[in-house]
């Protein structure tokens, strides 16, 4: 009996993402539910080969891989890609996202995490090596006829024909061509992608609002705007933001409006320093930019304080995480503040901060003191960020139940937040002299289609009302320095790009995104691609890169969309090309407090110096100072550990000396790096009680070694 339960409970782990397929979608996705068998059956064979020893490790792994996945895929509409590794290694994000159990798939857990149990603890009967012969056939005709046909219809969803594990590895294996740093070094760029367009006829009169107001909203679409949506031809959704609609019936409304990839801190540095966030995973720019102060000191709002602004960012969440406590007084933010700021308790739990009604009471309170301290004289700017439309989402469980799903109700929930907060600023008088900016930093995509997850939210609010309802062409969050410098008739940077959202240009222009792991790309001459890692391309006529895919999107059989990943290089390095020396410094005299005990090398890290690449032929100076301000009468010894994609390094230096309170200790080293290193990590750690360390620099110094 106890043989018979294992061999159950096998089957159903190994095939759970096949059955809940079927239970989602019916047949409605046969390429996935091929994928879904040949790797079940893959990990069937696996798991029956091996020994209890590693049978116990690989189904709890393959268990909370298909979980993650899961919710992934329910909260962004996209499978994990190998990079997203370093994620799941950090608890601090595995414990908020998780916090609640508030899980989009409850019943594919528990049958994930029964089956992965009862396996761990009844033994298996041993496999016949004529069934395992036969499992490895089934596997091989099986992932043979999903190739097959999903590379016949690859213009599909990565979900709809991929298992996750399946397409895991086959991200990891496969990748876009590769390019020499020199041809990118020397490859021209469309006018549209080499920097600002300002030959548009202006849209704007004499009169321009004083001070600036941006509102960020975690992952919205332009999808849940009714009108919005129907200008690019979409006919429904199933959520809306009517609230927010009613509010603004005077904003200027961007339709097309790109959104370039996923991820909030990418998507705040296109919005606010005019450049594409990167069109990839490689490391974000905006840990490049603390290589390049002088590209900072070009985003907007270092900008609009050399024209006399008061800067100022507020977000609902801690400002730790994605180092958002060092991009913005970077970039030029003299005022940045997360979920420390406010004194409002949150009504019911959410971890990753607080809720968006909170936050937006609190954002009025802000403004209110900005103009008092201003007195109507100096202009001011603010930039908000949302975090309640977050996965595991700031709801109540009562709340919720009304809704198809928590994130349809988290959304509800920021639609009201959102719109009593318009109409308290137009109640207080903030909208008579101040231009508002509602978009989003990313699109956590719809089920309707996975280009959705390009669709940012652009809306205008400005005092003169002389904007158009409908804004023409095609923008995206690379267009708002520009527009809004040009707004404030500012000069705009020579190294920002993009056109303005205030005016009207003849032409067509070059756009582009990453996201659902597609390179999406309009041309000039309209010409819409959809490109995969492997290098195969969709194309055909559109005039953007957002709306239903053309009836024609066919094969690019031509060829011109392979220029897409060339583009896509150039201006991924534009901040380190032919940078022979990159300077990046961690540390600025924070004080750090020990833990009482070390219990990960992520939790208790000091520094946040992650996700770094480094070329080959390069070498790594690295400069440590700190000081022990308080410690334990035995002294404490800082250790630092090295990471590549997660995993410990083989690299190695020398230990830092015991540290007594009040003393100070510096190390430095540096290594070469003959072949490239991706994803590297430094973790500085240190424990004892009542210990408090003020990390002074932390420099990371890398130059061409060749």
């Amino acid at each position: 009996m106890r043989v018979k339960v294992a061999a159950f409970a096998l089957v159903v782990l190994c095939f759970a993402p096949l059955f809940w397929r079927l239970s989602q979608q019916g047949l409605s996705q046969p390429i996935g539910l091929l994928s879904d068998a040949g790797v079940g059956l893959a990990l069937l064979g696996l798991l029956w080969l091996s020994p209890r020893w590693l049978r116990i490790p690989l189904a709890w792994t393959w268990a909370l891989f298909s979980l993650g996945a899961e919710e992934l895929a329910s909260a962004m509409r996209r499978l994990p890609a190998w990079q997203d590794l370093q994620y799941l290694t950090n608890p601090a994000f595995i414990e908020k996202t998780s916090a609640g159990l508030h899980l989009a798939a409850p019943w594919l857990a528990l049958g994930l995490l029964l089956s992965a149990l009862l396996l761990s603890l009844l033994p298996l009967r041993p496999a016949r090596p004529r069934s395992l012969l036969a499992i490895g056939l089934a596997v091989l005709v099986l992932l043979l006829g999903q190739s097959w046909l999903s590379i016949s219809h690859d213009d599909q969803s990565v979900i709809a024909r991929h298992n996750a594990l399946h397409w895991f590895i086959t991200d990891a294996l496969l990748g876009p061509p590769n390019l020499s740093p020199e041809g990118l070094a020397t490859y021209p760029l469309p006018p549209s992608l080499a920097g600002f367009d300002a030959e548009g006829s202006s849209l704007l009169g004499e009169r321009r609002a004083k001070s600036l107001l941006i509102i960020t909203l975690e992952g919205i679409p332009g999808l849940y705007h009714r009108q919005i949506r129907a200008a690019l031809g979409v006919e429904q959704s199933p959520v809306s933001m009517d609230r927010l609609a009613q509010v603004t019936p005077e904003a200027m409304l961007a339709p097309d409006f790109v959104v370039h990839s996923h991820q909030t801190i990418r998507g705040l540095y296109a919005l606010l320093c005019g450049d594409f966030s990167k069109l990839s995973w490689d490391t974000p720019k905006p840990v490049e930019l603390q290589a390049q102060p002088q590209r900072a000191a070009d985003c907007l709002p270092a900008q609009l304080a050399k024209g006399g602004f008061t800067t100022h960012f507020l977000q609902a969440a801690s400002l730790s995480f994605m180092g958002k406590d060092r991009v913005m007084p970077l970039i030029g933010f003299q005022q940045v503040h997360g979920v420390e700021w406010f004194k409002e308790a949150n009504p019911y739990p959410f971890e990753w901060g607080v809720i968006d009604e909170v936050f937006f009471r609190g954002a009025r309170d802000y403004i209110g003191q900005l103009r008092r301290q201003s007195k109507g004289q100096q202009p001011w700017m603010l930039t908000l960020l949302t975090v309640g439309t977050h996965q595991p989402y700031a709801v109540p469980d009562e709340i919720a139940a009304a809704y198809p799903s928590r994130s349809a109700a988290t959304v509800a929930l920021l639609d009201q937040a959102v719109a009593d907060f318009i109409q308290g600023l137009r109640a207080d008088g903030v909208l008579e002299d101040t231009l508002v900016l509602i978009t989003s930093d990313e699109s956590h995509g719809s089920e309707e289609a996975d280009w959705v997850s390009s669709w940012g939210l652009g809306m205008l609010l400005d005092p003169a009302n002389a904007l158009p309802r409908l804004k023409q062409g095609g923008y995206g969050l690379v267009d708002v320095e520009g527009s809004l410098l040009d707004y404030f008739r500012l000069p705009v940077p020579i190294s920002v790009i993009g056109r303005s959202l205030f005016r009207d240009y003849p032409k067509g222009r070059d756009m582009l995104a990453y996201t659902t792991s597609k390179l999406r790309w309009q041309t000039a001459d309209g010409l819409r691609y959809e490109c995969q890692d492997d290098g195969r391309c969709r194309v055909a006529k559109a005039s953007s890169l957002l709306g239903p895919p053309p009836a024609d999107f066919a094969r690019d059989a031509e060829g011109g969309g392979q220029q897409l990943f060339t583009l896509a290089a150039v201006l991924n390095h534009k901040l380190s090309q032919g940078a022979g020396r990159q300077e990046f410094n961690f540390a600025n005299g924070e004080l750090r407090r020990l833990p009482e005990r070390l219990t990960s090398d992520w939790a208790d890290n000091l520094i946040g110096a992650q996700g770094l690449d480094f070329p080959a032929n390069s070498r790594v100076q690295v400069s440590i100072r700190v000081k022990l301000e308080e410690g334990p009468p035995e002294g404490v010894r800082l250790r630092l550990v090295f990471k590549e994609w997660e995993q410990p390094s083989s690299l190695s230096t020398r230990e830092f000396p015991l540290l007594q309170a009040q003393q100070e200790g510096r190390l430095e080293f540096s290594f070469d790096n003959a072949l490239p290193r991706q994803s590297f990590s430094f973790h500085l750690l240190g424990e004892g009680a009542g210990g408090l360390l003020r990390v002074e620099e932390f420099r990371v110094q890398v130059e061409d070694a060749s």
